[in-house]
């Protein structure tokens, strides 16, 4: 299995001061920081720190044993069989870690991966026409269902919860439903665990010191996964290399890229007043990746009127939109760029004997190689002339194994990350401001 690594080499004087770090000689401006990054793993892996109820994620990783993953896979293979579309019902991280694992890992112009089911989502937003289409849609086909809520009761996955449990019951009879449902919920409690247990469902349970957003390596994420036809033994690999990276006594810092990513991230939003983080890449299967660690760091740092806003851009897209301003607008942001080092396909670019686009000067190249130049050449432009200061997760290979390093790399970055501004990383009391107000006007 090759590691994820990180470039930064256009990280400007952020990007200097790293290496220097990594080699062991901090600058003064970055020692600080440095001390505040090893605080937050002291506390992180001794569990004196906020929020230390929901370090569960910390040591996930080492739990996804073959015994653990049994169960799911059993079922999920029945759901396979049985399956033309397999709908996951949640919101946030009850759904953004699977599918970001999906939408990366299946063919781009296909709708599922070879001999498994369509995956398609509800309770992730209030769209009435969307769910209109979608109920209209299972009429023609086959399909099982799968529900994640701790509680039962968040408005948007119970409202399609009640929808499409109606649907599936008026299709298949109420005894063939309940074959049909899989609850991913609280292990005693709540609405959802009651009716599960009542109707007899199959059911998981979401761990009560892990918060949504750190559960894509529990049912949340490895159930929809499995049935989506993801290797989720190899996807566990991949944590727990990663986890093995970022272990030890002492903080290693030529090797651990968790805390050198957040010492990197901190030193510019500290130390340089940067106020927002640009997660970009070159390959569009990131796209719900990028949305994934949206919700990871925004929901995990931006409290207290603090933290870097989480934004994204897919190139050589959005170069041609976002671009003028990420070159030449304010200096208010730096960029992380997720490089993918090695595709699964090759094309190469043929002649045309009149040139009349001029492209001849790349014919007989691989389309990955002009990718390749586009992105080096974003990144000097970016750094050496737009002042942006650019680092680069360099992803060996898009698969199982590299995904699971991604996730449980960035899970653990933001913890340190989150600490080291002496926030709680693992709440959201911002959250439920909106719900307040909604329940108000909805006369609950």
């Amino acid at each position: 299995m090759k590691d994820i690594s990180l470039d930064f080499r256009f990280g400007l004087e952020a990007g200097k001061s790293l290496q220097a770090a990594i080699a062991g000689d901090f600058s003064q401006d970055m020692l600080p920081l440095k001390e505040k990054i090893e605080h937050a793993r002291r506390i992180l892996l001794d569990g004196t720190g906020p929020g230390n109820d929901f370090l569960g994620w910390l040591r996930l990783p080492e739990m996804l044993t073959e015994e653990a993953l049994a169960p799911i896979l059993e079922k999920a293979a029945e759901f396979r069989k049985k399956s033309h579309v397999f709908v996951c019902i949640g919101i946030g991280g009850s759904y953004l870690g699977a599918r970001a694992v999906i939408e990366a890992l299946k063919p781009q112009l296909a709708p599922a991966l070879p001999d498994s089911p369509l995956v398609l989502y509800a309770g992730h937003h209030l769209g009435e026409d969307y769910m209109a289409e979608l109920l209209a849609s299972l009429d023609r086909f086959e399909y099982t269902l799968c529900v994640i809520s701790k509680s039962g009761t968040t408005t948007e996955p119970a409202i399609a919860f009640r929808l499409l449990r109606g649907h599936l019951e008026k299709k298949y009879g109420k005894a063939e439903a309940r074959r049909r449902i899989v609850a991913i919920t609280d292990k005693a409690k709540g609405a959802l665990k009651i009716l599960a247990d009542q109707e007899g469902y199959t059911s998981y349970v979401v761990p009560d010191n892990v918060g949504g957003r750190f559960s894509v390596l529990t049912p949340v994420g490895l159930f929809p996964l499995a049935v989506a036809g993801i290797d989720i033994r190899a996807l566990a690999r991949g944590a727990q290399r990663m986890r093995q990276r970022l272990s030890g006594e002492n903080l290693d810092w030529s090797s651990n890229i968790a805390a050198q990513y957040a010492l990197f991230r901190q030193f510019l939003y500290q130390g340089k007043g940067k106020k927002i983080e640009l997660l970009s890449s070159f390959d569009s299967r990131f796209h719900y990746l990028c949305q994934w660690w949206t919700q990871l760091f925004g929901e995990s740092e931006g409290k207290q009127h603090k933290g870097l806003f989480p934004a994204q851009a897919a190139f050589t897209t959005d170069l041609h939109s976002l671009g003028q301003y990420i070159q030449d607008g304010e200096r208010l942001f730096l960029e992380t760029l997720l490089s993918l080092q090695e595709g699964n396909s090759r094309v190469e670019i043929p002649c045309d004997e009149e040139n009349l686009d001029g492209m001849d000067f790349v014919a007989g190249k691989r389309v990955s190689f002009v990718n390749e130049k586009a992105e080096e050449g974003t990144c000097m432009a970016h750094s050496q002339e737009g002042g942006v200061p650019v680092l680069r997760i360099r992803i060996p290979s898009l698969d199982e194994a590299s995904l699971g390093q991604l996730l449980y790399f960035f899970e653990y970055a933001c913890a340190l990350s989150g600490y080291a501004m002496d926030i709680n990383p693992f709440d959201q009391p911002g959250v439920e401001a909106y719900k307040k107000n909604m329940f108000r006007l909805l006369g609950k």
